[in-house]
C-alpha cells in the first residue's frame, strides 16, 4: 500500500506529517483516529482558541482540519464537502488505514485558516 515502510513494526503503517518547514514520519497502527494520533505525538491540530474549547472529536466543531494526501475516500459530511471546495478535512473524522501524509494547516482564529498569500 501506499506509504507503507519495511521498518515499521508489523502492521504498523507510516503517516508522514507536515507541520511548516519539517516533515517527521511515524508508526500509526491501522484503524487509529487520525486526530488522536496527531495529539499523542504533539503536533497541534488547533488554532489558540479551538485548542481550549472544541468538541473533543465528535466531528461537531470544524476546527481540527488537515490537509491529506492518499487518505481514505471522505464518509464524514463536512469532509464530503472539504472535498468538493477543497478545503481542509476534519482530522478526527479519519480513520488510519494506510500509509499517508498529512499537512497541518495554520489557524488564526477559532479553525478559520489564514488566507493564502
Amino acid at each position: 500500500m501506499a506509504g507503507d515502510r519495511t521498518d515499521a513494526p508489523e502492521g504498523a503503517v507510516s503517516l508522514t506529517v507536515r507541520d511548516g518547514d519539517g516533515e517527521t514520519t511515524i508508526d500509526v497502527e491501522p484503524g487509529r483516529n487520525l486526530r488522536a494520533v496527531l495529539l499523542e505525538h504533539g503536533f497541534d491540530v488547533y488554532g489558540r482558541v479551538s485548542r481550549h474549547a472544541n468538541c473533543g472529536g465528535r466531528g461537531l466543531c470544524g476546527t481540527c482540519g488537515v490537509r491529506i494526501e492518499d487518505g481514505p475516500e471522505p464518509a464524514h459530511w463536512h469532509d464530503r464537502a472539504a472535498a468538493r471546495w477543497g478545503y481542509p478535512r476534519l482530522s478526527c473524522q479519519v480513520t488510519v488505514k494506510w500509509g499517508m501524509t498529512v499537512e497541518l494547516v495554520e489557524k488564526v482564529v477559532w479553525g478559520q485558516l489564514r488566507p493564502r498569500p
